[in-house]
């Protein structure tokens, strides 16, 4: 039953990559977040899976016409398409460099099974070499396993503390201010605790909080806090609510 299942919906997904015009090659790159997008920049070819504290990226030669992933944790209903890195030779001309997918890790999840779609035909990833086999289906899939530590972000800790995180460049000074220090910005100091990776534990009561960083007296908003607003002075600030 499981096998027969696997292939139903296998077979769906296929007729799917035949009409998905998203799946091309030709697509353009929608640049990522700067930390991201140097990553990507920096692989010089196809490669196996790299693996960072926020991302997984998986690359493909850019000989295939289209090359998708799918997920385990996403019982394989999912396709995501590969883009594609072009750079600019001595001439001018754009070439293509490798195709990519870039995974942002917020699933709680120490290993990854996965299978890629290239041209149309489900297989392994021909760049990792870590595959298991599943009698249950009769099929190889790629793994990427151990993944440890996930996305971490600034949040509520469960001793009564903000864990504020900040990721950048190494070597920053940077200090923490906010409705909480009534923006002196050389009361907290965050540490590097690995190189562009900073953090302050802070003790603080319940409410609402508006905070910034700050390299000298340049603010700088949060990073891993997607909540943003605009203080009463009209200033740009992230957000933090404390329970």
């Amino acid at each position: 039953m499981k096998k027969c299942k696997f292939f139903a919906m296998l077979g769906c997904l296929l007729l799917f990559t035949g009409i998905q015009s998203g799946f091309s090659k030709e697509k353009e790159v929608i640049y990522q977040p700067y930390e991201l997008d140097k990553l990507i920049h920096e692989i010089d070819e196809p490669c196996a899976p790299i693996v960072t504290e926020d991302y997984i990226i998986f690359t493909a030669e850019t000989n295939h016409r289209n090359v998708g992933i799918a997920f385990d944790f996403e019982n394989y209903q999912v396709i995501h398409p590969f883009q594609i890195l072009m750079r600019l030779d001595e001439d001018g001309n754009k070439t293509p460099v490798h195709m990519f997918y870039c995974y942002e890790r917020k699933h709680k999840i120490e290993n990854i099974r996965y299978r890629m779609i290239m041209d149309g035909l489900w297989t392994t990833d021909p760049l990792n070499p870590n595959k298991v086999y599943d009698d249950s289906v009769n099929l190889y899939f790629s793994t990427v396993e151990n993944l440890g530590t996930i996305y971490e972000y600034t949040e509520q800790t469960p001793d009564d503390a903000v864990r504020f995180i900040y990721k950048g460049e190494s070597g920053l000074n940077l200090h923490l201010a906010g409705t909480f220090s009534n923006w002196d910005p050389w009361i907290y100091t965050l540490e590097e605790t690995s190189p562009g990776f900073y953090e302050l534990s802070l003790p603080l009561p319940t409410g609402k909080y508006y905070y910034n960083y700050y390299i000298g007296l340049t603010p700088i908003l949060d990073n891993t806090n997607p909540n943003k607003a605009y203080t009463l002075d009209g200033r740009s600030a992230s957000v933090i609510v404390v329970n």
